[in-house]
């Protein structure tokens, strides 16, 4: 297990590696300048020059990404040309909504595809109707699934908010559904549920049905194994057969398969919350690509790479634990 763990670890910093000279080569190529954007049209050249050599643009490319690197290991992103403010600082105040959206749409997500699982593996009742709908539902857009329940949760029934954290736009920011359980406080930690409810449900539909879906294949491959007819025939029940002893053993697709929906996770937050006008990375990044931010871009990009890179190091230690034979090979 220290083997696979050190070996995640020498990859992850590789691909960050990677990532960090894919994104500065791909800001360097645009053709817009940064620091005329910063101060605008009626700069002077001189203004510009100076500005350009503080930075070093007026560098060689490799030069510049040497100072790019050094600047990312001091916590350094550059000065957001919209806010005004270091990129490292608008991405704490951004990074905790996002994280709460995708958390909790996988908490939403595991809930789905273990009903979905759990009904077809128990032969459920209404356990192909729930797999049809969720099917229907998750194989439309994400855009489309958000603007739906806004229209029908928000305008015609009015039971959820259609957009934002909190009812105080003062509040919209840092940890708000941690800091409201923390704090003791039901009412604004039901209303940063509520708040919570439609675009987290919209993130999850998608990869939620695609686990599912594999997860319930794969506990019906283990439940006709020939171990669990043995199970059957000593007087198990099913449930207890599925849910003790079927469900591990068929976890390991399912792992796989959720590694596999990190990538559509993400992207996905960057459309919902621009939908749901929700304050976290996605909606700053959306702002941010409008007006030619390069830095809070660069800056968004890493940190969504990072997230994604450590999730994914994470499966593959869940799969490498699920299942023992893998871990003479990592």
């Amino acid at each position: 297990m220290r083997r696979a763990v050190v070996t995640r670890l020498a990859w992850m910093i590789v691909v960050l590696f990677v990532l960090s000279f894919v994104v500065f080569s791909i800001q360097r190529t645009l053709p817009s300048d940064p620091v005329r954007i910063f101060f605008g049209r009626n700069a002077s050249k001189e203004l510009i020059a100076q500005k350009q050599h503080e930075l070093g643009y007026d560098r060689s490319f490799f030069s510049q990404y040497g100072l790019f690197v050094n600047r990312l290991f001091h916590g350094d992103l550059g000065t957001s040309l919209r806010t005004r403010r270091p990129v490292v600082s608008d991405l704490m105040d951004f990074l905790p909504g996002t994280l709460e959206l995708a958390g909790s749409a996988a908490f939403v997500g595991l809930l789905l595809a273990l009903v979905i699982a759990l009904t077809g593996a128990l032969r459920r009742k209404g356990g192909a109707i729930v797999r049809v709908i969720a099917i229907v539902f998750s194989s439309a857009p994400t855009f489309l699934l958000g603007l739906g329940a806004v229209l029908l949760f928000y305008r015609h029934f009015h039971w959820l908010p259609a957009g934002g954290r909190t009812k105080s736009a003062t509040e919209g920011n840092g940890w708000v559904l941690l800091r409201s359980i923390a704090k003791g406080s039901p009412s604004k930690t039901w209303e940063a549920i509520r708040h919570l409810a439609m675009p987290a449900v919209a993130l999850a539909l998608a990869p939620g049905v695609a686990i599912g879906r594999i997860l319930r294949g794969s506990l019906l491959d283990v439940l006709e194994q020939e171990h669990i007819r043995t199970m059957r025939a000593g007087g198990l029940t099913e449930r207890s057969i599925v849910l003790r002893h079927a469900l591990r053993n068929a976890l390991l697709p399912a792992i796989s398969m959720g590694g596999l929906q990190l990538g559509l996770l993400l992207s996905g937050v960057v459309v919902v919350e621009v939908v749901f006008a929700w304050p976290g990375l996605g909606l700053y990044l959306n702002q941010a690509i409008r007006l030619a931010d390069f830095p809070a871009v660069i800056g968004v990009v890493l940190v969504l790479g990072v997230v994604f890179v450590i999730s994914s190091a994470v499966v593959d230690l869940l799969q490498t634990v699920a299942d023992p034979r893998l871990r003479g090979r990592a």
